[in-house]
């Protein structure tokens, strides 16, 4: 077991984010999470993370799991005038600038790049600045809120290579089509009134008749 959910349910408002979820996510999967509002996603990775509360219910992570999570708000990282290899150093036992720059080089950052200061980063920067703290932990598993948020076509398709190549789980939410296809195998949908999880490909899961039908009566019932 890599994660088990246990009637986890959680609301924003007033108005159910989603309801009741009973789910266990093993090895080898790679999880996408979707939702008709984005709020139930960032809610449940909050969750997980051990940054937010659920309303009930509980989760249980397996016992030889790491994570790495990469939030979809990630502001609070960036109030300093740190050079970029300085700010990496933050987070690493290996201090050495030869292996800072290597994971910063891994999300396109070369040259006179590294030395710009973290206070005036791109969104998109700061996105693949994320990215490089996180392949630094060498976590078994990784938690992306909407990885592609702010990043070029290139910085993709650099970070999805990573990611069809990464060995462990991923528990991810996105609005790219593309990039659910290539890494996900599981689709899990998140609703009020329960969950679709499906072990199949993206493409499958937005085609599928029974899915669809399931889909419009979860999403109906009040």
């Amino acid at each position: 077991m890599i994660l088990a959910l246990l009637v986890l349910t959680e609301s924003f408002d007033g108005e159910v984010l989603f309801g009741d979820i009973n789910l266990t996510i093993e090895k080898n999967d790679k999880v996408v999470f979707l939702s008709h509002d984005p709020r139930a996603m960032t809610a449940l990775f909050e969750i997980i993370t051990g940054n937010r509360k659920p309303d009930s219910g509980s989760f249980e992570w397996g016992q030889t799991i790491t994570t790495a999570y990469l939030p979809l708000d990630n502001s609070a990282f960036f109030n300093t005038d740190l050079n970029l290899v300085d700010w990496l150093c933050q987070f690493s036992n290996d201090t050495s600038e030869i292996y800072l720059k290597g994971f910063l080089g891994k999300m396109l950052f070369s040259g006179e790049e590294v030395l710009k200061k973290a206070s005036v980063l791109s969104g998109g920067e700061k996105m693949r600045c994320m990215i490089a703290k996180m392949m630094m932990t060498n976590a078994n598993t990784l938690i992306l809120d909407t990885p592609t948020n702010h990043l070029d076509l290139e910085s993709i398709q650099a970070f999805n290579n990573t990611l069809q190549a990464f060995k462990g789980n991923i528990i991810m939410s996105s609005h790219d089509h593309e990039f659910i296809q290539t890494v996900c195998n599981r689709m899990v949908e998140l609703t009020p009134n329960g969950i679709i999880d499906k072990m199949m490909d993206y493409d499958d899961f937005i085609s599928d008749e029974k899915v669809l039908a399931l889909k419009e009566k979860l999403y109906a019932q009040k």
